[in-house]
């Protein structure tokens, strides 16, 4: 599928992170909101019946993923951090925020890391290591490629790369390639890790998750992909891409009751 394709969920889970106090305004969108209300009567169906939500599940996932960033941030191994296809994440207004020196460049498709700037720029000032850079995650070189934007930092601090949502709408061999990409950029810095999700398995396969995903790949025009139903093989995928180790984090079980209470009880 098409890089851009991707795109669109960028409103939603952008609407999902302000509507729970996760982000700033300048970051929300009416397409957020437009997409957040027309997945609401299905979302309806599952709190009802009490299964998960997406909401839930992309609090969950945004939240976890927050704390495994801090503390690579806090011992001192990551001091400078990409994120890929960033789309409307407050991730990197927030963790600038609180760590001043941090390097943070938000990446994403050309339109995309546009309307990312002008949203920054709407917010005011921000630490001179808060940027955004265009960057293909399915290009392997050239000046929009991972190996550019990574070329442009420090290699004696430690790397930080964040794909939040995105693999689910990469076919497996697309996603092994930049599983790839992403193992040899770490490798001329000093320390670096790789944190991100696999999928919106949390939601269960029941007929309702299966229509869920269904519309979700219509939103992004393209199948949504699941990868590696097992653990074992997901770590030795990531073995085989060059990751020296690999650990699965269940965010479902570090945070539960706050994912319940934030996802069922946001502003509109």
């Amino acid at each position: 599928m098409s890089s851009d394709a991707v795109s669109p969920t960028a409103h939603y889970t952008g609407h999902v992170w302000l509507r729970n106090g996760l982000s700033h305004e300048a970051l929300g969108t009416i397409e957020g909101q437009a997409m957040f209300a027309a997945a609401e009567p299905l979302m309806l169906a599952r709190r009802l019946t009490r299964e998960p939500t997406l909401e839930q599940y992309l609090l969950a996932r945004h939240l976890v993923i927050d704390e495994l960033l801090e503390e690579e941030i806090e011992s001192g191994r990551v001091g400078q951090v990409i994120e890929i296809a960033a789309g409307m994440s407050p991730r990197g207004w927030r963790f600038t925020e609180r760590y001043p020196d941090l390097v943070y460049a938000e990446t994403d498709l050309p339109a995309m890391a546009e309307r990312k700037r002008r949203a920054l720029e709407a917010i005011g000032d921000r630490p001179a290591g808060h940027r955004v850079a265009e960057l293909d995650a399915l290009r392997d070189d050239g000046p929009a490629s991972l190996a550019a934007v990574a070329a442009e930092l420090d290699p004696e601090r430690g790397l930080g790369v964040i794909t939040e949502g995105l693999l689910s709408y990469l076919p497996d061999d697309a996603m092994l390639g930049l599983w790839r990409r992403i193992a040899g950029a770490i490798e001329r810095f000093d320390d670096g890790r790789y944190v991100f999700d696999l999928g919106v398995g949390a939601l269960g396969r029941d007929l309702r998750a299966r229509a869920f995903r269904v519309a979700l790949g219509a939103f992004v025009r393209g199948q949504v992909h699941e990868h590696f139903p097992d653990d074992e093989d997901a770590i030795e995928a990531l073995h085989d891409a060059g990751f020296a180790d690999a650990r699965i984090v269940r965010p479902d079980e570090r945070h539960p009751s706050q994912i319940a209470r934030l996802g069922s009880a946001g502003p509109g």
